[in-house]
């Protein structure tokens, strides 16, 4: 089974394609207002099998990095899709402020429709429809949501030191033209896991999942067939 793992103000809809194309799959639909990524990571092992496979998608993978942590022995393979392994970076806590102040003072509706717009590559922002279904899914996360994700990000630690300890195998996964999780920060923290795969998705933003479906379920029968680890 895999276990999907949404990022910040994200749910289950956000692995609709891929759910629709593995169905006997399972995905986390939150993490309720949990503030830590500790936290996070044993709100999915509650929902999770003996063993499993873990995929995590942006502030998901750094949690299904937690979750790896703190099972490694459950975890058959592991992907980490459109995000980093880096601690905060200088300028990072400035710029979450701002986005939670446009939230508090202009009302949730303009902090998504500021945050959003950048997760998706530009030719695909014309897909109208594609974009109503993100927006609708983040507007009904709400500020309260979006505060806790983002205590969880600024207090995150590093997780560069836990990469070369992966044993099973990885896909690592991004989009070609993601401006939030550069194509080069995938390429660089792949080479210190033993037996990953990089995947870089054409034409395809933050929002892969539904960006470009079906290169990324492509990937994900490739990653599937490749010998768990235990």
């Amino acid at each position: 089974m895999i276990l999907f793992l949404p990022g910040l103000i994200c749910d289950s809809r956000i692995f609709a394609p891929q759910l629709e194309a593995f169905p006997d799959s399972h995905a986390v639909d939150g993490y309720g207002l949990a503030d830590n990524f500790e936290d996070m990571a044993r709100v999915a092992l509650d929902q999770a099998p003996a063993e499993f496979d873990l995929f995590g998608h942006s502030m998901g993978a750094r949690i299904a990095l937690e979750v790896y942590r703190l099972a490694p022995e459950r975890v058959r393979r592991l992907a980490l899709v459109s995000t980093g392994v880096h601690p905060v970076k200088e300028g990072e806590p400035a710029k979450r402020a701002r986005l939670q102040k446009l939230g508090h003072d202009q009302g949730f509706a303009a902090l998504v429709d500021e945050w959003l717009s950048p997760m998706i590559a530009e030719p695909n922002r014309r897909n109208s429809a594609m974009v109503a279904e993100l927006r609708q899914m983040c507007l009904e996360q709400g500020q309260e949501m979006f505060d806790a994700h983002v205590h969880a990000l600024l207090s995150r630690e590093g997780r560069h030191d836990l990469l070369p300890q992966i044993t099973c195998p990885t896909l690592v996964m991004v989009g070609e033209l993601d401006a939030w999780s550069s194509a080069e920060q995938h390429q660089a923290f792949a080479k210190a896991i033993p037996n990953a795969e990089l995947v870089i998705v054409p034409g395809a933003g933050h929002m892969i999942l539904h960006e470009a479906p079906e290169a990324v379920n492509h990937a994900i029968r490739n990653w599937l067939e490749m010998p768990a680890s235990h």
